[in-house]
């Protein structure tokens, strides 16, 4: 798999301000943009860069409502998916292909400055493997959070063998 580096991790919390606190206070994160709930679909959320990176998020945290059970483990505070990110749209296309065969890929989504697929590993454990609009073509783009992925059209704007942005996302424009 042509998988690079890992590019974030998103964790459910639940109490984003409290979280918010804690990765400033004691980790010197900084807040880079914020979501606010928006009903069932969108949940309170903050994206944070560690000091000194200039990756659009390298912590996500997602606020989580409700009592936890084994009917819905999403309910529970801790991870909800780490992020692996590919250098080039051939390789999200490769691993797209075999995340298909291999009946694992549950969605897809262009979330504007990144090209993402979701799916779960054997223990159900969820991942995300994305390619990064490079820097330099982010103003290209409108900032999506959850639209599904034309991977046919991404590619078609971009070609295949474009190196992705590597950690040099453009903050986000909000």
């Amino acid at each position: 798999m042509p998988v690079q580096r890992l590019n974030h991790a998103v964790l459910h919390v639940r109490d984003v301000e409290r979280s918010i606190s804690f990765y400033t206070d004691v980790l010197n994160f900084r807040v880079n943009h914020r979501l606010h709930a928006d009903g069932d679909q969108v949940p309170e959320a903050a994206f944070l860069q560690a000091e000194g990176s200039s990756n659009d998020h390298d912590l996500a945290l997602m606020q989580i409502e409700g009592p936890a059970s084994p009917q819905s483990p999403g309910r529970r505070p801790g991870l909800a998916h780490l992020a692996w990110e590919v250098d080039t749209l051939a390789e999200l296309r490769q691993i797209r292909g075999k995340l298909l065969r291999a009946g694992l890929l549950t969605h897809e989504i262009d979330h504007g400055t990144t090209a993402s697929l979701y799916a779960d590993d054997p223990d159900g454990l969820k991942f995300e493997v994305c390619w990064l609009v490079p820097a330099d073509r982010i103003n290209e783009v409108t900032r999506e959070a959850f639209a599904p992925l034309d991977l046919d059209a991404v590619i078609a704007r971009f070609g295949t063998d474009l190196p992705g942005g590597t950690g040099s996302c453009a903050p986000a424009r909000h």
